[in-house]
């Protein structure tokens, strides 16, 4: 299962906070099947998979939660508030 850092964790619920019609992150594969989206969501999709840890939920739909199912999912915020994602393997 995704395993997601506190840095992930903070951004996912600050940006909950702060924008009343999202609860969390969705992340869902793309039609090539290399690529991921993420994008703010309300709710799970059908058929999605919650993830939730330290207070933030993350919503993966299937093709991406087999994809991440090892991985750790960081992130950051750089200068200009934008907001950055890194994948790492799981120990």
């Amino acid at each position: 299962m995704l395993a997601l850092t506190e840095n992930v964790t903070e951004i996912v619920k600050q940006l909950a906070a702060e924008v009343p019609e999202v609860s969390g992150l969705r992340i869902a594969a793309e039609a090539d099947g290399q690529s991921l989206s993420v994008s703010p969501a309300d709710q799970a999709a059908p058929d999605d998979q919650t993830i939730e840890q330290g207070g933030a939920t993350i919503f993966l739909d299937a093709p991406a939660a087999v994809m991440l199912d090892d991985k750790v999912l960081d992130g950051g915020v750089d200068e200009e508030g934008n907001i950055q994602f890194a994948l790492g393997q799981q120990a």
